[in-house]
């Protein structure tokens, strides 16, 4: 399976850009700019974690990675432009869950995920939050899933958009939980955070990366998250195994990309390179303080994960009966 990464604003990232210098990879690679294509806005999650990667990749290795953001049709125009970019080295993607999900939802996709794309290292994964209004009276789990078997059909979510991985969360933890709720779809998740912390909608399953700022300001209350472990960044939310939903599990990853057919010398550089970095314990930190946990492997491992993420998603959306065109 092979994937890819990039991501940033052009007109940010080239009012940085450092001096071009020959790197430490083969042959010295990289002689000139890298680009790490962020199939994101701005100032997202996902953005943020990739700047950060980009910012300590050029520390480490004298390179010079500039991020530019791609955004837009669930992150697959960023994924094709890396796709369909030369397998030399110098445009990578930030893939993360969507490329899980998107070959399930898309019936025109104009890339192949399996074919296009070669994993070079992951790089961390996210918990998904289930969230209600501060002020709501649900205090945990097991109050939602009460109020919406009392209420079947009635009790809204809101995600942002439909066919991303925190939509299909809430797909698969109705399913989990044999609950009727209903999908309200917004463009993004600040919306959607707005209209939670308006009364407009029940709750909302949001990335940790992007839940954790209002959850921890007391702006919305977290019932439970994802993942085999709690939150560095919420440690006294339990983990949805914690709150009785052993089987409910849906993890945000993030990793780096490349066309199919890269070198291998420089997926072996580029995956040493980044596990070096995930070795720093300040990366590890600021992955917390992202809402993330860093996750360490060789591209096998990374590609061997992706494609069980990706039979997990396909059976959820095939239950769920999502199609985006």
């Amino acid at each position: 399976m092979r994937f890819m990464l990039m991501g940033a604003a052009v007109a940010a990232a080239l009012s940085v850009v450092a001096p071009v210098q020959a790197g430490s990879g083969p042959a010295g690679y990289p002689t000139r700019p890298v680009t790490l294509v962020v199939p994101f806005t701005p100032g997202g999650g996902s953005d943020n974690i990739a700047r950060y990667v980009a910012s300590r990749l050029n520390a480490k290795t004298g390179a010079n990675i500039i991020v530019e953001n791609r955004p837009g049709a669930g992150t697959n125009i960023g994924n094709e432009y890396v796709a369909r970019a030369a397998a030399d080295g110098y445009t990578l993607l930030f893939g993360q869950v969507t490329l899980s999900i998107n070959p399930y939802i898309y019936p025109k996709l104009r890339y192949d995920v399996s074919k296009d794309l070669a994993p070079i290292a992951q790089i961390a994964v996210s918990p998904t939050v289930l969230l209600v209004n501060a002020g709501s009276d649900i205090k945990d789990v097991k109050g939602f899933v009460d109020n919406a078997r009392q209420h079947p059909g009635k009790v809204n979510y809101g995600s942002g958009g439909t066919g991303t991985s925190v939509h299909l969360a809430g797909q698969l933890f109705a399913t989990v939980a044999k609950l009727q709720m209903t999908h309200v779809p917004y463009k993004g998740s600040g919306p959607a955070m707005v209209d939670l912390m308006g009364g407009q909608i029940q709750g909302i399953f949001d990335t940790a990366p992007s839940a954790l700022p209002q959850a921890a300001g007391g702006k919305v209350r977290a019932l439970a998250v994802t993942g085999p472990q709690r939150l560095a960044g919420l440690p006294n939310v339990p983990t949805f195994a914690e709150a009785g939903y052993p089987a409910f599990d849906a993890p945000v990853w993030y990793g780096v990309m490349g066309p199919a057919g890269l070198p291998a010398p420089i997926v072996t550089y580029l995956n040493e390179q980044v596990n070096l970095i995930l070795d720093e314990p300040e990366t590890r930190e600021r992955l917390a303080q992202l809402g993330s946990i860093a996750v360490k492997g060789s591209p096998q491992d990374f590609g061997a994960f992706i494609a069980k993420e990706s039979a997990r998603w396909q059976g959820v959306v095939k239950d769920a009966n999502v199609t985006v065109d």
